[in-house]
Protein backbone atom coordinates (compact mmCIF):
# COMPACT_ATOMS: atom_id res chain seq x y z
CA UNK A 1 0.00 0.00 0.00
CA UNK A 2 1.55 3.57 -0.84
CA UNK A 3 1.06 5.30 2.46
CA UNK A 4 0.87 9.31 2.09
CA UNK A 5 3.63 11.26 4.11
CA UNK A 6 3.29 15.09 5.23
CA UNK A 7 5.83 16.59 7.33
CA UNK A 8 4.94 19.25 10.27
CA UNK A 9 7.76 21.12 11.38
CA UNK A 10 7.34 22.44 14.72
CA UNK A 11 8.97 25.20 16.65
CA UNK A 12 10.52 26.67 13.59
CA UNK A 13 12.86 29.76 14.61
CA UNK A 14 13.84 31.73 11.64
CA UNK A 15 17.62 32.71 12.74
CA UNK A 16 18.87 29.58 14.07
CA UNK A 17 16.70 26.86 12.22
CA UNK A 18 17.07 28.06 8.46
CA UNK A 19 19.45 25.55 7.30
CA UNK A 20 18.23 22.24 9.59
CA UNK A 21 14.50 23.29 8.14
CA UNK A 22 15.70 22.98 4.25
CA UNK A 23 17.61 19.64 5.40
CA UNK A 24 14.08 18.57 6.48
CA UNK A 25 12.68 19.63 3.52
CA UNK A 26 15.36 18.08 1.44
CA UNK A 27 14.94 14.51 3.13
CA UNK A 28 10.89 14.70 3.12
CA UNK A 29 11.38 15.31 -0.66
CA UNK A 30 13.71 12.57 -1.03
CA UNK A 31 12.27 9.82 1.15
CA UNK A 32 8.71 10.25 -0.10
CA UNK A 33 7.01 12.63 1.66
CA UNK A 34 4.53 15.20 -0.40
CA UNK A 35 4.76 18.18 1.71
CA UNK A 36 6.55 19.70 4.75
CA UNK A 37 4.49 22.23 6.95
CA UNK A 38 6.44 24.88 8.46
CA UNK A 39 4.88 25.88 12.08
CA UNK A 40 5.35 29.35 13.84
CA UNK A 41 7.92 31.77 11.79
CA UNK A 42 7.28 31.30 7.71
CA UNK A 43 10.76 29.76 6.08
CA UNK A 44 10.65 31.40 2.48
CA UNK A 45 14.67 30.04 2.71
CA UNK A 46 13.24 26.39 2.95
CA UNK A 47 10.49 26.75 0.40
CA UNK A 48 13.15 28.69 -2.20
CA UNK A 49 15.34 25.51 -2.12
CA UNK A 50 12.50 23.17 -2.75
CA UNK A 51 11.31 25.31 -5.55
CA UNK A 52 14.93 24.81 -7.18
CA UNK A 53 15.39 21.53 -5.91
CA UNK A 54 11.96 20.52 -7.70
CA UNK A 55 12.73 22.40 -10.81
CA UNK A 56 15.96 20.96 -11.51
CA UNK A 57 15.40 17.22 -9.90
CA UNK A 58 11.87 16.75 -10.24
CA UNK A 59 8.94 16.21 -8.42
CA UNK A 60 6.19 18.33 -6.83
CA UNK A 61 7.19 18.61 -2.98
CA UNK A 62 5.84 21.84 -1.28
CA UNK A 63 6.62 23.91 1.79
CA UNK A 64 3.96 25.12 3.56
CA UNK A 65 3.12 27.55 6.37
CA UNK A 66 0.81 27.60 9.25
CA UNK A 67 1.45 30.02 11.98
CA UNK A 68 -0.18 27.37 14.37
CA UNK A 69 0.97 23.81 14.85
CA UNK A 70 -2.58 23.06 16.67
CA UNK A 71 -4.15 24.43 13.73
CA UNK A 72 -2.06 21.79 10.96
CA UNK A 73 -2.48 18.72 13.35
CA UNK A 74 -6.36 19.30 13.46
CA UNK A 75 -6.70 20.04 9.94
CA UNK A 76 -4.71 16.93 8.76
CA UNK A 77 -6.63 14.71 11.30
CA UNK A 78 -9.62 16.06 9.52
CA UNK A 79 -8.43 14.57 6.43
CA UNK A 80 -7.71 11.40 7.75
CA UNK A 81 -4.26 11.39 8.86
CA UNK A 82 -2.86 9.50 12.02
CA UNK A 83 -0.16 11.86 13.14
CA UNK A 84 3.38 10.94 14.34
CA UNK A 85 5.49 12.76 16.50
CA UNK A 86 8.69 11.85 16.69
CA UNK A 87 10.36 11.79 20.30
CA UNK A 88 13.32 9.74 21.96
CA UNK A 89 10.63 9.87 24.84
CA UNK A 90 8.13 7.50 22.78
CA UNK A 91 7.34 4.12 22.05
CA UNK A 92 10.60 2.36 19.60
CA UNK A 93 9.75 2.17 15.98
CA UNK A 94 10.07 -1.34 16.20
CA UNK A 95 6.90 -2.05 18.41
CA UNK A 96 4.91 0.53 16.17
CA UNK A 97 5.91 -0.18 12.49
CA UNK A 98 4.15 -2.48 11.94
CA UNK A 99 0.42 -0.81 13.02
CA UNK A 100 1.55 2.47 11.59
CA UNK A 101 2.39 0.40 8.07
CA UNK A 102 -1.18 -0.33 7.61
CA UNK A 103 -2.28 4.04 7.80
CA UNK A 104 -2.95 5.19 4.25
CA UNK A 105 -2.23 8.95 5.76
CA UNK A 106 0.35 9.60 7.83
CA UNK A 107 1.45 13.29 9.68
CA UNK A 108 4.87 13.27 11.41
CA UNK A 109 5.63 16.05 13.35
CA UNK A 110 9.37 17.28 14.08
CA UNK A 111 10.55 19.60 16.21
CA UNK A 112 13.22 22.02 16.60
CA UNK A 113 12.77 23.13 20.09
CA UNK A 114 11.31 22.15 23.61
CA UNK A 115 8.19 20.37 22.43
CA UNK A 116 5.19 21.58 24.82
CA UNK A 117 3.61 18.92 26.68
CA UNK A 118 0.54 19.46 24.89
CA UNK A 119 1.85 17.91 21.67
CA UNK A 120 2.73 14.56 23.63
CA UNK A 121 -1.41 14.48 24.59
CA UNK A 122 -2.53 15.62 20.94
CA UNK A 123 -1.21 13.25 18.78
CA UNK A 124 -2.07 9.91 18.08
CA UNK A 125 1.80 8.05 17.99
CA UNK A 126 5.15 9.47 20.19
CA UNK A 127 7.57 7.28 18.65
CA UNK A 128 11.25 6.95 19.06
CA UNK A 129 13.66 6.42 16.86
CA UNK A 130 16.03 5.64 19.22
CA UNK A 131 16.11 7.03 23.29
CA UNK A 132 19.09 8.67 23.24
CA UNK A 133 19.40 12.26 21.95
CA UNK A 134 19.75 12.57 17.80
CA UNK A 135 18.64 14.96 15.01
CA UNK A 136 15.05 15.04 14.24
CA UNK A 137 16.31 14.93 10.35
CA UNK A 138 17.88 11.49 10.83
CA UNK A 139 15.21 10.78 12.77
CA UNK A 140 12.88 11.76 10.39
CA UNK A 141 14.47 9.58 7.46
CA UNK A 142 14.99 6.67 9.70
CA UNK A 143 10.99 6.39 10.28
CA UNK A 144 10.50 7.59 6.36
CA UNK A 145 12.25 4.57 5.36
CA UNK A 146 11.09 1.88 8.03
CA UNK A 147 7.92 2.38 6.95
CA UNK A 148 8.51 2.36 2.99
CA UNK A 149 10.64 -0.26 3.36
CA UNK A 150 13.03 0.97 0.80
CA UNK A 151 10.62 1.34 -1.90
CA UNK A 152 10.85 5.17 -1.62
CA UNK A 153 14.11 4.84 -2.49
CA UNK A 154 13.20 3.89 -6.28
CA UNK A 155 11.30 6.86 -6.44
CA UNK A 156 10.79 8.68 -10.24
CA UNK A 157 10.86 12.53 -10.26
CA UNK A 158 8.79 13.26 -12.94
CA UNK A 159 10.28 16.34 -14.76
CA UNK A 160 13.62 16.08 -13.98
CA UNK A 161 16.12 18.29 -15.58
CA UNK A 162 18.99 16.53 -14.07
CA UNK A 163 19.40 13.20 -13.49
CA UNK A 164 22.83 11.11 -11.81
CA UNK A 165 23.33 7.90 -13.35
CA UNK A 166 24.99 6.06 -10.44
CA UNK A 167 28.35 5.02 -11.12
CA UNK A 168 30.70 2.76 -8.44
CA UNK A 169 33.51 5.64 -8.81
CA UNK A 170 33.29 9.38 -9.88
CA UNK A 171 29.96 11.67 -10.85
CA UNK A 172 27.75 10.99 -13.73
CA UNK A 173 24.62 13.75 -13.99
CA UNK A 174 22.75 14.57 -17.35
CA UNK A 175 20.77 17.31 -17.94
CA UNK A 176 17.57 15.88 -19.41
CA UNK A 177 16.76 19.32 -20.98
Amino acid sequence: MKQNFVVIRYGHREVRDYRVTSHCALVSRAFGASKMIVCESRDETSETTIKGVNKSWGGNFKVEYKQDWREAIKELKAKGYTTVHLTMYGIPIQETEDKLKKEKKIAVLIGSQKVEREVYETVDFNVSITTQPHSEIAALAVFLDRLQEGKELEQDFKKAKLQIIPQEKGKKVINNN
